[in-house]
């Protein structure tokens, strides 16, 4: 699909994967598609840089992307990864300052994109659109706020447990074991919590020799989330 090639008709239908279009009737999302311009990104291509004066918000069909900013001296910090059924762009289209971050490709990705304005139109016309949207500003709002948390009171190891936990709740779950594929980079680990990759390694080995991680393949796995939940717990209280 070449850029910005709009679907139609019975290929229409992708706006259906997207979380906050899920309470719309078919006809709806129909409506909607027509609105949409469609791109495929490559790995690695950059879809927004920070600071852009760009306000169109995105619907990720397919693949994944990162959000990330690098500091003065090169450094990576990644905020979080976006699947496919998110979105994203909604701050700029929202209040029209220029965009909070970097947005990367992970994969190769299939993504929707509509102008702020429609965006905002889309809102006013859809109350389940406004109320999903809220809904998921909000959860985003709270894991950031967690995560201030922890980089203001834990140690790195206990930031490392706090996300492999994360990432492991997110995964597929095989009884009380957890299966994060593709495994997270050590580098990327260090990104998420501000953090250096030798310090990730060190602790990612006592976690092996523990019994608590281990390898297959391209593939983490928790052997035992109970435990893992249980050491967050124990510095947390969550």
């Amino acid at each position: 699909m070449t850029a910005n090639q709009k679907l139609s008709g019975g290929t229409g239908y992708a706006l259906e994967r997207i979380e906050i279009f899920r309470d719309l009737e078919p006809r709806e999302i129909e409506r909607l598609t027509q609105r949409v311009n469609w791109r495929n990104y490559k790995a690695n291509q950059q879809i927004i840089g920070h600071q852009d004066a760009s306000t169109d918000v995105y619907f990720m069909v397919s693949g994944t992307v990162r959000v990330i900013l690098f500091s003065s001296a090169g450094k990576e910090v990644a905020f979080r990864d976006i699947h496919a059924g998110e979105c994203f762009g909604e701050f700029a289209a929202i209040d029209g300052a220029p965009r909070s971050a970097n947005v990367i490709a992970l994969t190769d990705v299939m993504i929707g994109s509509v102008s702020a304005e429609t965006f905002r139109g889309i809102l006013e016309e859809f109350p389940p659109v406004s109320m999903a949207m809220l809904t998921a500003l909000t959860g985003m709002v709270r894991s950031l706020s967690e995560r201030i948390y922890e980089f203001s009171t834990l140690a790195v190891k206990n930031r490392i447990h706090s996300e492999l936990l994360r990432l492991a709740r997110e995964s597929e779950r095989e009884g009380k074991s957890a299966r994060i594929s593709p495994a997270p980079t050590h580098a990327d680990i260090a990104s998420r919590i501000s953090t250096h990759r030798e310090a990730v390694t060190r602790e990612l080995n006592e976690l092996t020799k523990s019994g608590l991680i281990s390898r297959d393949g391209r593939t983490l796995i928790i052997t035992d989330m109970d435990e893992l939940e249980r050491l967050v717990h124990d510095v947390t209280g969550d």
